[in-house]
């Protein structure tokens, strides 16, 4: 079985932690979701994922009504869902591959959410994955499509090629700065890209990671889109290794600090909320990228141990349901025991 691509080494390596593709489509015989009846939402889920399933053998459906909500928020924390997906009370479903890399959502916002993750900068083989998986799907379900738009989709951004590209980054010293907020952003926006919370759209960012993505898919090709996207991530990635040489020049004590402070703290607390953990994280792996930190690297991707200190991970590992404060405390304990400390 494959390795989940948060515990990929490419997590670590460069300021890209991953690369995702999703495709959005909707079957043409039933109306878009915000029109769907119970009974219909039903028929469509049964229908897309007997499409599914026949597609490929490696798809496993989880029925979403009976799925415990921590579960819920532990794939949601995976990113292999969405926000959206969890809320409204129409039927839906998901399947996943083995390794939780490739999924399905069924009823998000368009009938058919096609997604793809893979570790590092993959943004291609993304793309390869996820249309191997529609072409799969589209030889037995025929999806909304205009011969001048292409595909239909329930929000008009997603209109065309259906393709939202992105890629999830870790931006420490442009997170310290205002460029982010007040010059990359509207520069970016100039090319159709967009930067977003660690969750996506109308998330905030968790420990300096941000999500960038195309924002519109009408009238580009599928090809034009990942170019687009890649030369864009380029710059940013320019723009924060420019920002970490003057740190380096400019404020090598008061950044070597930073980043021993962050351990010395992460390291003995006894409680930890997930923000200041995740901001912790953040500079710690900065301190592992730059060769600051003199500490030896946890056997786990920072990443991984980041995913792993959110509040689903923490209850399913305890088997129950915490308080705020329980989880503050268990965090801290999961903590030290991963540096070994």
């Amino acid at each position: 079985m494959n390795t989940p691509w948060y515990q990929e080494n490419a997590t670590d390596e460069n300021e890209i932690l991953s690369s995702r593709v999703r495709l959005a489509r909707n079957i043409k015989r039933y109306p878009f979701r915000r029109k769907l009846s119970s009974a219909e939402a039903l028929s469509m889920v049964q229908e897309a994922t007997d499409a599914v399933t026949m597609a490929g053998g490696f798809f496993r459906s989880l029925d979403m009504q009976t799925l415990a909500p921590t579960e819920q928020t532990v794939f949601l924390e995976k990113h292999i869902v969405s926000p959206e997906f969890l809320s409204g009370d129409l039927p839906k479903g998901l399947l996943i591959s083995d390794d939780q890399n490739v999924s399905v959502m069924l009823n998000e916002e368009d009938h058919v959410r096609i997604q793809s993750i893979k570790s590092g900068e993959g943004l291609t083989l993304a793309y390869e994955t996820a249309s191997q998986i529609d072409d799969l799907i589209e030889e037995r379900v025929e999806f909304a499509f205009h011969t001048d738009y292409g595909y239909l989709t329930t929000c008009p951004t997603n209109t065309g090629t259906g393709l939202r590209a992105s890629y999830m980054i870790h931006l420490p010293c442009l997170s310290k700065s205002s460029d982010l907020a007040n010059t990359i952003l509207p520069q970016i926006t100039k090319f159709g890209v967009t930067i977003r919370g660690i969750y996506g759209e109308g998330t905030a960012s968790m420990g300096s990671i941000y999500q960038i993505s195309n924002q519109n898919t009408l009238g580009k090709s599928e090809e034009d889109i990942i170019l687009g996207l890649q030369n864009v991530t380029r710059n940013v990635i320019a723009k924060e290794q420019q920002a970490r040489r003057k740190l380096l020049d400019n404020s090598y004590n008061l950044l070597e600090d930073t980043i021993y402070r962050a351990y010395g703290i992460l390291t003995n607390s006894r409680m930890i909320s997930a923000n200041e953990a995740m901001n912790l994280l953040s500079d710690i792996r900065l301190g592992y990228l730059l060769t600051i930190l003199n500490k030896p690297k946890p056997a786990k991707q920072i990443y991984q141990i980041m995913m792993e200190i959110q509040p689903g991970h923490l209850q399913r590992s305890a088997g129950e349901e915490m308080s705020e404060q329980e989880r503050d405390k268990t965090r801290a304990k999961y903590l030290r025991e991963i540096f070994d400390v």
